[in-house]
């Protein structure tokens, strides 16, 4: 274990070390590289430059710090049992990201997320959601900084999983089964099938929608794009300190 003032105050942005650039995300409609102009309808300033920057390391903000310090830094622990049963000499070691108070790794996003948008003025974050911990992450980001949150969450997973919707919604958060009649392209996907279990990129749909039909609200997304990598890259930069710590350094790495 790390002391709390041993957390790591940089991410790691694994961009500045890329040998070819990565491809821009394209444009839906036109197929063309999304720019800051068209990214701004839906998140953040703060978080676009995230998106784009080079920089080798981005600081992260005292703010963000402390709230992770409510299960940060997270324990590196050595699978000892696991080594016995396989019978195995290697040494297995695995960072336990279940220690945070929504259950997984989702929070080092979502906190961050959140902070970015409420510095901004925004008052209100949609996003998608499937089996829940994603939601429930950012649900329970959002009300640390008094912003309000809709989840459209996968239909069949809203009605399998009414645990993860009771605990979104006990962080202040709106939990919908998606397909909804509450944007245009939920009512057109079930007009075309009312019975439809929904979908991922159903959900991704709605929310969307949403936040560029709304002034006083983004979209947040807790996979695929750069800055969400980014933030996770706290997990990585404990796992280097940890292990510097017991003088060792592992052969292989597996995420």
């Amino acid at each position: 274990m790390l002391e709390e003032n041993e957390m790591p105050k940089k991410w790691y942005n694994i961009q500045a070390d890329l040998k070819t650039p990565l491809d821009p995300p394209l444009n839906p409609q036109t197929k063309q590289p999304i720019g800051p102009d068209d990214l701004k309808a839906i998140f953040p300033m703060g978080l676009i430059k995230q998106e784009v920057s080079q920089d080798r390391y981005i600081s992260i903000p005292k703010e963000v710090r402390d709230i992770y310090r409510l299960w940060r830094p997270s324990p590196l622990i050595r699978a000892r049992r696991l080594e016995k049963y396989l019978k195995t000499p290697a040494q297995i070691y695995y960072k336990w990201e279940g220690v945070s108070p929504p259950g997984s790794h989702k929070p080092n996003s979502a906190v961050a997320q959140a902070y970015y948008n409420m510095k901004e003025g925004v008052e209100r974050l949609v996003t998608e959601t499937g089996a829940g911990q994603w939601g429930s992450a950012l649900a329970f980001a959002t009300q640390l900084f008094n912003l309000k949150c809709r989840i459209y969450m996968v239909k069949c997973s809203y009605e399998q999983k009414p645990y993860r919707r009771v605990l979104m919604e006990n962080w202040g958060a709106e939990v919908y089964p998606s397909p909804t009649k509450l944007t245009k392209s939920g009512r057109a996907m079930l007009e075309k099938d009312p019975k439809t279990s929904g979908s991922l990129g159903m959900a991704i749909s709605e929310a969307v929608e949403d936040a560029a039909t709304h002034d006083n609200t983004n979209y947040a997304l807790g996979s695929v794009l750069n800055h969400v990598v980014l933030h996770q890259t706290i997990i990585g930069m404990e796992m280097k300190k940890e292990f510097e710590k017991i003088d060792k350094y592992p052969d292989i790495i597996l995420g």
